[in-house]
């Protein structure tokens, strides 16, 4: 199973640094991710396998934990048209995807509202 954690952080030089120590300190692997500023919050989205030792990991250091769910991964086609392919099958099915980023390996993470749906179309 992989896991998507939600993580909010202070928008100023560090906090990702904060993040990726605290996570290496716990030996927990961030295998993708991905970060933006809204409305002056930081927002970052880690991909991990093991959420408890993550969540814990990133409370125990001071850090907001959002949220956390299990997301899907597929490898990633590295083409035109690709993820219009795969994001159009997913609202064929009435999957709706509200969460989407790459990761390591040319993988793709997908949060959905129906994950056992989802699984059946990757």
């Amino acid at each position: 199973m992989a896991w998507d954690i939600e993580v909010e952080l202070v928008n100023k030089p560090g906090t990702i640094a904060d993040l990726g120590e605290t996570a290496a300190a716990a030996e927990v692997n961030l295998s993708g991710g991905c970060g933006f500023a809204c409305e002056g919050v930081g927002v970052m989205h880690v991909l991990v396998d093991d959420p408890d030792r993550a969540t814990d990991a990133f409370e125990s250091a001071g850090l907001v934990v959002r949220g956390r769910r299990e997301v899907l991964v597929t490898a990633g086609a590295n083409r035109p048209g690709a993820l219009g392919e795969l994001a159009r099958s997913f609202a064929n099915a009435g999957v709706n995807i509200d969460l989407i980023y790459l990761a390591s390996d040319n993988r793709m993470v997908l949060g959905v509202d129906d994950i056992d749906s989802g699984q059946a179309l990757i």
